[in-house]
């Protein structure tokens, strides 16, 4: 490799991997201190009180892995425990609208979060700079401040249109959010406006000092249990001390001569997969980039691994994923053969969107190391716990609150999410590190970037920029730059075709392309980021 990179949606993230590199550490040292710089700067999308899936591509110590830290539903959860609450649905499949919010807002939204730990245990195993080091830059940005950036206003700001909490009440929820996301006056801080958070500077020098186990098994966990305790909170002392990390293989699959590495359940790997199966029997060059047939192809295999997901897909530890059926080609065969025949999926839904509160990392370095990270809060819970500075996740709204189904509620099960990190190998060296933010919307942002690299040869940057469409419902979604004779095609074939104002829509693609040695990366126009060489 002629140099490392990195990418990611926060320019001050970008740097603290990249400096990292610079000074001698390697992929996985970068995308650490880029995931907790992260933490701080954009500090609703995600923190050291979340989940996530990493996949690490390390030929200098003959390791492939994904590690798996999604977030676990407290053992005092029960499966019944909310099925008198129900009010809805997402349209899009993730996520439920219950009475009084209980799962989406306040002290019981809070699964036993895995950040800290998978963080930690990556560092620890794989890193070749010290500990403090890693964690120092985010340390400096809460003492220092950072300045508000617009998407970060851009979400604080955005009313729910699907029957959840505003955001502005989640970070109202708490008396330390009341503090540092608004001023003196009452009003939420506004882009160029800088936020400081002294708490959380001092809960990192705290965990620089004494690793993930103070988060874990030491005096931050006990501060976090007591705030549960006396906040009818469900996660308990003894849940932070049992959290364990789940390490396993990646899954993989064939594409025109490439092969894609990804993520498994609970994460969204398999759809990923399962889409590109289908979608690879069809000449999609010949169609047309986004032509209304190439439209309806990606719709319907996207409504069909949504299908799957829904039916099939949850935490492998308490369900039963038929992973070798959704990973088969045959069975790809048999989809794409009712695609052909001019079928349309029905997806079933109660009623409506999971948030797109996550973040991305993707690293290379100059020895050919990759890391793929996507973590996120979930949908933020709006806690604080006073003296601590950070918010924890949201996890337990996107669990069914009916029992008996592949997502239902348990006690210590992960929830699912489509969270994707992926490989693309060419002659079995990383072609494209590539991943999203964007909730649901993730998956379909990354498979629709692969495509119009692999299947159109485009460079990466015009690949994440180009217009993108999602059908997570019986409708097609297709974003403000999807000409309106291609949406009037699409409803002459029976389709609803839903148009966003947005632009930019359905996942937040950042991601790495590697030809000859040669870096280029590409950061969603969606949020702020930026793509740096080492």
């Amino acid at each position: 490799m002629s140099e490392g990179m990195v990418v990611a949606p926060q320019p001050e993230a970008v740097e603290a991997g990249v400096l990292a590199l610079r000074a001698g550490g390697n992929a996985v040292d970068a995308a650490i201190a880029c995931a907790l710089v992260q933490g701080v700067v954009d500090p609703q999308m995600t923190g050291i009180a979340g989940f996530g899936s990493l996949q690490a591509y390390l030929p200098e110590h003959g390791v492939h892995t994904c590690i798996d830290f999604h977030g676990k539903a407290p053992a005092a959860t029960r499966p019944d425990m909310w099925e008198h609450l129900i009010e809805g649905e997402a349209r899009d499949g993730f996520g439920f609208v219950l009475k009084d919010r209980v799962n989406d807002l306040g002290y019981q939204s809070i699964t036993v979060p895995g950040s800290l730990k998978a963080y930690h245990e990556a560092h620890t195993e794989f890193g070749a700079l010290p500990w403090q080091d890693i964690v120092g830059p985010a340390i400096g940005f809460a003492e220092d401040g950072f300045v508000v950036r617009p998407h970060v206003y851009h979400f604080w700001s955005e009313r729910d249109q699907f029957g959840r909490v505003d955001n502005v009440d989640r970070l109202r929820f708490s008396k330390s959010g009341r503090a540092l996301y608004f001023n003196g006056d009452g009003e939420m801080l506004r882009p160029g406006e800088r936020l400081r958070n002294p708490e959380m500077a001092e809960t990192l020098r705290r965990i620089a000092r004494h690793g993930a186990d103070i988060f874990y098994s030491g005096e931050i966990a006990e501060e976090i249990a007591a705030d549960m305790a006396k906040n009818d909170g469900l996660l308990s002392l003894q849940d932070l001390r049992d959290y364990r990390t789940r390490r396993v293989d990646p899954i993989w699959t064939e594409f025109r001569g490439y092969r894609l590495a990804t993520n498994n359940p609970p994460g969204g790997g398999i759809m990923l997969v399962e889409m590109l199966n289908i979608l690879e029997n069809f000449d999609l060059a010949r169609l047309g980039h986004n032509s209304p047939e190439y439209i309806r192809l990606v719709a319907e295999a996207m409504k069909r691994a949504t299908i799957d997901k829904d039916t099939h897909v949850g935490d492998p530890a308490f369900f039963d994923v038929p992973m070798d059926r959704l990973t088969d080609k045959g069975y790809a065969r048999g989809l794409a053969a009712e695609i052909e025949r001019g079928e349309k999926a029905h997806v079933a839904r109660l009623t409506t969107p999971e948030s797109r509160d996550t973040t991305h990392v993707s690293v290379i370095d100059k020895a050919g190391n990759a890391v793929s990270m996507t973590h996120s809060l979930g949908m933020p819970s709006g806690v604080i716990t006073d003296g601590l500075g950070f918010m924890y996740n949201g996890c337990m709204g996107v669990f069914d609150p009916r029992p008996g189904r592949a997502g239902s509620l348990a006690p210590g099960k992960g929830r699912f999410s489509s969270l994707c990190p992926s490989i693309v190998f060419k002659d079995d060296k990383p072609h494209l590190v590539i991943g999203a933010p964007g909730g649901t919307q993730i998956a379909m942002g990354v498979v629709q970037v692969i495509l119009n690299v692999l299947e159109f040869g485009m460079p990466v940057v015009e690949a994440i920029y180009a217009p993108r469409i999602s059908a997570t419902s019986d409708a097609i979604d297709i974003c403000n730059r999807i000409p309106q004779f291609v949406a009037s095609e699409l409803e002459t074939m029976g389709y609803e075709v839903l148009r966003t104002h947005l632009s930019y829509a359905f996942g937040s693609v950042h991601a790495i392309k590697i030809d000859d040695g040669v870096c280029t990366g590409g950061a969603d126009p969606n949020h702020d980021g930026m793509a740096l060489s080492a």
